[in-house]
């Protein structure tokens, strides 16, 4: 079989000499009666190196002479790639668990999964991320929460190196990950334009917890109409490195009025002498993590860091819901939020998944946090989905608190679900803390808008800049569903959990085979009278607190003043505090008898002793959690079927605290 490779292979190189070249049925019907010839003995392992080291001396000879042919054959190549119709991928299965893949140029593989990738040659993108051959390997993770990620073959060139150079040089580089037959495979298909990766099987210590339990063991499975309709060779190599392929459709699609925004803010944040602040905004549903996660990979790929402002507490990035944080971003994200949980620079918790019912207190976090940047480095800004309302006022507030350089409005075409942020709007509207100013005519010649000193106004610790120029930015989402919430690929709750499970997946012990449920391992014994307790989201008697508090996803945070007693305590605090957030934990027990709470937390033990106050908020402990306690024997703690919600008072109560509208303020009383 090998003879009849190396045959074929040399036939086309006596073609180029100038020998009669067959006709394409000719040659087929050659290989089907060399097929039909009777077997021969399999050369040994001697005879088959002999083989083929003739044949690469063959080719050497070939190259040697024909530099016009290799001009040809280079410029074949470039044409070949701007071709409508492109080769395919070609992927082969490698050691255990990893495989070796040949994209062509221009040409995309979309899959669901997750591995390393090492790019060995050329260079290609993923989510807007650069990787190219020399540089170490990422993890990838690719969810069926998020469209699939995509391999991308990027253009790239090897400055002074001929066809021949390029070769050889292939050659040698995949002698270390392929035997002779996944060579001449991939050789057989390779192009000086094209870029080759080598993908590994994953493991780590975050998805092998949250796939430990039951609801989310398939994760990271293609759903049935997003697989590709047939298994081909390249597919069963693929899925030995732990990745199925899908359909292009599945991948996310940047519009090209996104792309040209990238493109601009790119372009500002190298150019600019001052470092921009980028705010994006949006109604649900539109793509603002999406583009935030793009943009932050596009631009790793020119600077080392690019700060993070998360305003989103109901969607949060890089850690569990509920926080408003700062961060320094200086690693691409390859993978959905539940995979790249961080530590911020600093992070209040603000205890709920939606702000509407305490609007003041989330403008103090949000000034408290954003007070730590130093413009050091470019800023993104993710703001909340809610628009219209209070929610639209709202925005109002924080665009004249930071005020941005750039303002991205995302939104979907033929949908008003909120006005033009022009600069000329922010500085006329009317915001929750803040009066807008209308345009007035001038009679004074000489005098314009444009003349007149910013305007500013103070609203408690806030001080907001009502005058901002900012340059708008207007996106399009154009992906199925865009601006639907009703149609989203994964319900936000599932996203809050898996960033929760994300976050506790810290939790296992290093070089761990097999994931240890959380009610096996040992918690801290935190005394009642060392810490401050305060219960966000709801008003609970005093007698039922630690009710409330028990079993509890809690926030560690750290006042400035002491709060210690000499009672054995608890410690409770009559008002919400906008404090430094240190990390989570859950109370795993309360044990009355010691007076301590036993919480389970992956933060370090030498930061734990910042820790004074203990927030608890409507962010709960994931169900999953609660039934995954394996060797329990009788009933599951914290788990019940008995449970009623249909009687009075089975339900939480709800509180509204935020404030009315100035206008309404004089209406109020007799």
């Amino acid at each position: 079989m090998i003879g009849a490779m190396l045959y074929r292979r040399f036939g086309s190189r006596t073609a180029r000499r100038g020998r009669p070249v067959k006709s394409r049925n000719h040659k087929r019907a050659a290989t089907v009666n060399r097929q039909s010839q009777p077997t021969t003995m399999p050369p040994t392992p001697d005879q088959e190196e002999e083989q083929w080291r003739s044949y690469a001396e063959e080719e050497d000879g070939m190259a040697q002479g024909i530099e016009e042919s290799t001009v040809l054959d280079e410029h074949n190549d470039e044409a070949r790639a701007r071709e409508p119709d492109l080769p395919g991928l070609v992927a082969v299965q490698a050691a255990p668990g990893a495989c070796v893949v040949l994209i062509p140029s221009a040409q995309k593989l979309t899959f669901t999964g997750k591995c390393h990738m090492t790019c060995l040659y050329g260079s290609v993108q993923v989510f807007g991320f650069a990787v190219h051959d020399g540089q170490p390997s990422y993890s990838l993770y690719s969810s069926d929460t998020h469209n699939g990620l995509t391999i991308e073959a990027r253009p790239h060139s090897k400055s002074g190196k001929s066809r021949k150079e390029t070769r050889k040089e292939a050659r040698a580089m995949l002698r270390e990950y392929l035997p002779l037959a996944g060579r001449r495979t991939l050789m057989a298909h390779f192009t000086p334009l094209c870029s080759i990766v080598l993908l590994e099987g994953l493991e780590d210590t975050i998805t092998s917890f949250i796939l430990g339990h039951q609801e989310y063991t398939k994760i990271f499975t293609p759903k049935l109409k997003e697989k590709m309709s047939c298994i081909s060779p390249e597919e069963a190599a693929l899925a030995s490195a732990g990745i199925g392929k899908l359909n292009a459709e599945c991948a996310h699609v940047m519009s090209k009025s996104c792309i040209a925004a990238t493109e601009k803010l790119i372009q500002a944040c190298i150019e600019d002498d001052i470092c921009p602040i980028i705010l994006v905004s949006g109604p649900r549903n539109v793509g603002k993590s999406t583009f935030n996660r793009h943009l932050i990979n596009q631009l790793l790929n020119q600077i080392p860091c690019v700060e993070y402002l998360e305003c989103d507490v109901g969607q949060t990035e890089f850690t569990p819901p509920g926080c408003v944080s700062l961060l320094d971003i200086t690693e691409p994200l390859l993978g959905p939020p539940f995979t790249h949980q961080r530590e911020p620079r600093r992070m209040v918790y603000y205890g709920e998944a939606s702000c509407e019912n305490d609007l003041e207190r989330y403008i103090d976090a949000v000034k408290y946090v954003s007070g730590s940047y130093k413009r050091e480095a470019p800023l993104i800004i993710n703001t909340l989905g809610w628009v219209k309302g209070f929610g639209l006022m709202l925005l109002i507030d924080l665009i004249r608190l930071v005020s941005p350089s750039h303002i991205v409005q995302i939104s979907v075409k033929d949908c008003d679900d909120m006005p033009q942020l022009t600069p000329q709007y922010i500085h006329e509207a009317c915001g929750l803390h803040t009066k807008g100013k209308p345009q007035v005519k001038h009679k004074n010649v000489g005098i314009s808008p444009e003349d007149e000193e910013p305007m500013e106004e103070s609203g408690g610790n806030c001080h907001f800049q009502i005058s901002t120029e900012h340059e708008l930015l207007s996106v399009s989402s154009e992906f199925s569903g865009a601006g639907d919430s009703n149609n989203m690929r994964c319900h936000s709750n599932i996203l809050r959990d898996l960033a929760i499970l994300g976050y506790l997946s810290k939790l296992q012990p290093p070089e761990i085979e097999q994931p240890l449920s959380l009610n096996s391992l040992i918690p801290y014994q935190v005394p009642f009278n060392a810490v401050a307790v305060r219960i966000i989201h709801t008003d609970v008697a005093l007698s039922h607190a630690l009710y409330s508090v028990n079993a509890s996803w809690v926030g560690l945070c750290s006042l400035l003043e002491d709060v210690g007693c000499e009672s054995d305590g608890p410690i409770f605090l009559a008002q919400t505090p906008v404090c430094d957030c240190i990390g989570f934990g859950i109370v795993r027990g309360i044990d009355m008898e010691k007076k301590v709470y036993n919480i389970l937390t992956p933060v370090a033990s030498h930061r734990l002793r910042l820790v004074n106050c203990l927030l608890v908020g409507s962010i709960t402990v994931p169900h999953s959690i609660f039934k995954n306690q394996p060797g329990v024997k009788g009933d599951v703690p914290y788990v019940t079927t008995e449970y009623n919600f249909e009687i009075m008072g089975a339900g939480k109560i709800k509180i509204n605290k935020q404030l009315k509208r100035r206008e309404h303020n004089r209406f109020s009383g007799p």
